[in-house]
């Protein structure tokens, strides 16, 4: 090919020298005069183009390649990976291939899988989508340290939220992590929220208050359903992290540790009221927990809309487009398909 495209190149240069035009000198060969241009500017006359096909000058033959198949099926190798089989030959005096042509010839014959006895690694699956409509339906909970006055001794707060409304249902501070304190908050949450069996489903992280036996044991009796996140995957519980972001970057939060647990338990009840009650929630359309919970957003949504389509009216100059939407969110999701119409699916924010 390099040969062919030199003719053409001394070809189309004659007939330009000689007054004819370039476009139509190369036309008369096949090729564009931007292709002739690159061809005379290169310093070689390969093919410049990426799209262009070519064939290595080291591939592997066909007799190579099954020489590969044949080695890595024979008894002796068949249950090693190539990163193996391939030091193993270099020990015999045998080169066949890289560690990387293995792996391809394999991966081409549709045998590069798991070759031990050992079962392969099983990642861990995502937690099943989960969607509410309604408040106590869906709770998040997790445990986040307290820092007190003895280095490396911490408070422990336990909370728990319902991801609809983002509604703080309970909370505790304990001197410890514990399975048997999570079932008591659990139980004192489902009587106070009035909670039927298999209503809730209770999210949370891999910890061993979470998957300890007295909690599990706790949450069958009172018919909640536990769901829980991959292993070291915050993502797969993001309501929770949430909250605890947004306390402990309150200004409010202390700068100093916690003297003892009634200090604790102090501050965290003037945040959990703030929370509930007085934070009007970006992912709620900027009601509170509290409000949403109740059901109160309905007609404070309404307001708002009625309020902006009047001003809308009584300025309508000021107005290029529709009025804010002050439409209530529906549905939360928590761990949602990533299919899923991104519109539909509220940050935990």
């Amino acid at each position: 090919m390099k040969e062919v495209r030199k003719t053409f190149i001394a070809l189309i240069t004659e007939a330009t020298e000689t007054g004819a035009r370039q476009s139509k000198a190369c036309a008369i060969v096949g090729v564009s005069s931007k292709t002739y241009q690159r061809w005379c500017h290169a310093k070689s006359h390969d093919d410049g183009r990426q799209s262009a096909q070519h064939v290595p000058h080291n591939q592997l033959s066909e007799l190579e390649r099954k020489q590969i198949v044949k080695i890595a099926n024979s008894p002796e190798y068949q249950h090693l990976s190539p990163n193996q089989i391939v030091p193993k030959l270099a020990d015999k005096g045998l080169y066949i291939a890289s560690e990387s042509s293995f792996y391809r010839v394999l991966r081409q014959e549709g045998q590069l899988k798991h070759r031990q006895k050992a079962k392969p690694a099983n990642p861990p699956k995502k937690p099943t989508p989960l969607v509410a409509t309604g408040p106590n339906q869906i709770y998040s909970w997790d445990i986040t340290y307290l820092p007190t006055l003895v280095k490396g001794v911490f408070f422990y707060l336990y909370l728990v939220m319902d991801i609809y409304s983002r509604k703080i249902v309970g909370w505790q501070v304990y001197a410890e992590e514990s399975s048997a304190l999570a079932a008591d908050l659990m139980t004192d949450i489902c009587r106070c929220e009035g909670v039927s069996p298999h209503q809730v489903t209770l999210h949370s992280d891999n910890g061993s208050p979470m998957k300890g036996a007295t909690m599990l044991a706790t949450l069958q009796q009172l018919g909640v359903i536990p769901s829980f996140s991959r292993p070291s995957v915050s993502n797969d519980n993001p309501y929770s992290e949430s909250l605890f972001r947004t306390l402990k970057y309150r200004p409010e939060y202390p700068e100093k540790p916690f003297a003892d647990l009634a200090a604790a338990r102090q501050w965290v009840e003037g945040f959990v009221q703030w929370y509930n009650h007085d934070h009007q929630h970006s992912a709620i359309s900027f009601v509170t927990p509290q409000q949403r919970h109740t059901g109160e957003d309905v007609a404070i949504l309404q307001q708002r809309k009625e309020v902006y389509q009047q001003a809308r009216i009584n300025h309508p100059e000021r107005w290029s487009g529709d009025i804010r939407q002050w439409n209530r969110i529906e549905k939360v999701y928590l761990n949602p398909e990533k299919s899923k119409d991104s519109d539909d699916i509220n940050q935990a924010a």
